[in-house]
């Protein structure tokens, strides 16, 4: 239990004004907890990780960046499997080319949709938002 102690004008002592009044400790690189959950999501798994490992307090940056790194690694798995299918069926004559092109046109239409993706998120991050996708915002939760 603190107190808070006033001059004699009754105004607050420059101490107790620099103290964060509800108690949050201080996150990772003193950046605001809204900029800390938007940047965990700027490179991807790899900011999401460093994030998650360094900050160990505060569970709006933690999330976001549990949730970027479940999205965007399974959002590169994702692509890795894929190019993986293209290797194996262009080596299979005429059906395995035309499979392969049609796997191609399906990474050309997902990779917009992960950048629309990876642009919501950052920005409902920064808006201060605790935004939750409907499975892999499930896990992040889990995680945190």
């Amino acid at each position: 239990m603190t107190t808070e102690h006033a001059n004699a004008d009754g105004e607050l002592t420059d101490e107790q004004m620099d103290a964060d009044p509800a108690g949050e400790s201080e996150i990772v690189g003193g950046l605001d907890e809204n900029v800390a959950g938007a940047v965990a999501y700027l490179l991807g798994p790899i900011t999401g990780i460093l994030f998650f490992v360094l900050e160990d307090k505060n569970t709006f940056v933690r999330f976001h960046a549990a949730q970027s790194m479940i999205v965007f690694g399974a959002l590169i798995a994702i692509q890795v499997a894929i190019m993986i299918a293209q290797v194996v069926l262009e080596t299979i004559p005429f059906i395995g080319w035309v499979l392969s092109f049609v796997v191609g046109l399906f990474t050309m239409l997902l990779m917009p949709i992960a950048f629309v993706l990876w642009l919501l998120l950052l920005l409902k991050a920064y808006k201060g938002e605790r935004f939750s996708l409907p499975l892999l915002g499930g896990i992040a939760d889990g995680l945190v």
